[in-house]
């Protein structure tokens, strides 16, 4: 009883838009999906509308705009593969100032890079500040599609970054060195989107063990799966019950091991974990914003950034396999994210994604995430047949 009256006593101290969005979720979905077409032009808006309104104009992407406390200060962590969304878009649609604004990205990180090759972990402005191995991974993707497109100016960083990752992974293909202080303490199976980041890497910078050292922490990851495809120590704060973004996480990596190894036991691990989170969809497509070790709901509130980076493994496994059912559940999953999307009204919240759905959910609770957003454009992509670079 006491739990539910300091809950309701919250709600009655929300500022008025806050509630009016909390009782918007609770009547439901938009009744129709506007389609990935749609979402991408309103999500980059929102994008180019949060590196914009950053309480640091430093050039970072704002983490997250909040019904509460308004626009947040930069994210070194998720502007880094925000990157290449950018420069993904400017390509299909010829819009140079989408690169431009990549650029200012790439330059900042050059800015913030510590010595040693790694990144700070948090917001720019939280601290401690001491380098982190998950933030470093995200980030060094953005390097890495810098690179690609724009050669030498980034290269540097991104060798010292991928350096820095690879020679810190422990004998046993963990990264314990440089946990984030931001998360429980402890091994994280979800950096295996770390590992995508060295393998973008070795790709641009090749000859330097970079991949390797990317495919020995994915072998490490995949000794903490279940024979149910559940993985042990997959989440930032509750590995009992892992949100479904840091599986999310998990399962995006292991699929890059196999697109840069091509080593079938990838692609097995994958289907092993996807297979099964088709039988988690409810009838909306969407996923619970938490699961338990036997893949039952841990929650009712579903979790958008999940559920946008799951629909995008099932395309990708569509795309390897040539399994519908695959393409099917995407698209289902999907179509629940971009139902929950405004595409007019407020510019602050215009094209954003939740955290959560309700949106008093608990990942993000009134708040529009950035990577959310970039998750969401990366899935639409996907589902078109956009498969380079996100």
């Amino acid at each position: 009883m006491l739990e539910g009256f300091k809950s309701y006593w919250r709600q009655r101290q929300l500022p008025l838009r806050a509630k009016q969005a909390m009782r918007i979720d609770h009547e439901g979905l938009q009744a129709a999906d506007p389609g990935p077409q749609a979402v991408i032009t309103a999500s980059m808006n929102w994008l180019r509308r949060a590196q914009d309104l950053s309480r640091t104009p430093d050039g970072g992407v704002s983490r997250d705009f909040s019904l509460v406390q308004g626009w947040n200060t930069s994210y070194p962590e998720t502007t880094g593969y925000i990157i290449p969304t950018f420069l993904q878009v400017a390509r299909l649609r010829g819009d140079e100032e989408l690169a431009v604004r990549a650029r200012r990205m790439l330059d900042w990180f050059r800015e913030i890079q510590f010595p040693e090759g790694g990144f700070q972990g948090g917001r720019i402005d939280s601290t401690p500040r001491v380098p982190v191995t998950f933030n470093t991974g995200q980030i060094l993707i953005g390097l890495a599609a810098g690179t690609a497109v724009y050669g030498e100016p980034y290269a540097d960083a991104t060798r010292r970054a991928a350096g820095w990752l690879r020679d810190s992974l422990d004998p046993d293909g963990c990264w314990r060195k440089h946990p984030t202080p931001f998360a429980a303490f402890g091994e994280k199976t979800y950096e295996t989107h770390v590992s995508w980041g060295l393998f973008e890497a070795d790709r641009v910078c090749p000859g330097e063990g970079f991949g390797a050292a990317g495919l020995r922490q994915v072998d490490w990851a995949l000794t903490k799966q279940k024979a149910n495809g559940w993985f042990a120590d997959c989440c930032l704060d509750d590995p009992i019950h892992p949100l479904t973004h840091t599986i999310g996480y998990a399962l995006r990596g292991i699929l890059e091991a196999y697109r840069f190894a091509n080593d079938a036991k990838y692609l097995d691990a994958a289907q092993r974990t996807a297979q099964v989170l088709i039988g988690c969809q409810r009838a909306d497509g969407a996923l619970p914003g938490r699961l338990d070790a036997n893949w039952k709901p841990a929650v009712d509130w579903s979790c958008l950034t999940g559920n946008a980076q799951v629909a995008s493994c099932w395309f990708l496994l569509a795309r390897h396999t040539g399994e519908r059912r695959y393409h099917e559940a995407g698209a289902r999953c999907l179509s629940f994210v971009r139902r929950t999307v405004a595409l007019e009204g407020d510019p602050d919240v215009l094209g954003g994604v939740k955290g959560a759905f309700p949106i008093e959910g608990d990942y993000g609770a009134f708040q529009f995430l950035n990577w959310s957003a970039k998750f969401t454009v990366d899935a639409c992509l996907h589902e078109l047949g956009h498969f380079e670079e996100v």
